[in-house]
């Protein structure tokens, strides 16, 4: 494991002290998880603009106009207002 220094804003380690002791744990573990979080986050978006630059718009808009059946939804699935309106999917 390694050791870092951090210098951080008087603020944000006042709020980093208030949150750890709500979680009652130590700044450190804290600063380890919202790190690990933020470096998930990180990581989950930088996936999905990798898989979205290869994603094919006209294509999809092809599916959803032409091959997805137009049926109602399921009970439950209405929308809530303008719901006679039909998605416009067009470009």
């Amino acid at each position: 494991m390694n050791a870092f220094a951090l210098r951080m804003p008087d603020h944000l380690m006042e709020q980093a002290r208030e949150a750890s002791e709500q979680e009652n744990t130590s700044i450190n573990q804290l600063l380890v998880a919202l790190v690990a979080e933020g470096l998930g986050h990180r990581r989950a978006v930088l996936e999905m603009r990798r898989r979205a630059a290869k994603g094919d718009p006209e294509a999809a808009l092809h599916i959803l106009n032409n091959v997805v059946p137009d049926v109602a939804p399921d009970e439950g699935d209405e929308l809530k207002d303008d719901s006679d309106r039909s998605p416009d999917f067009s470009v």
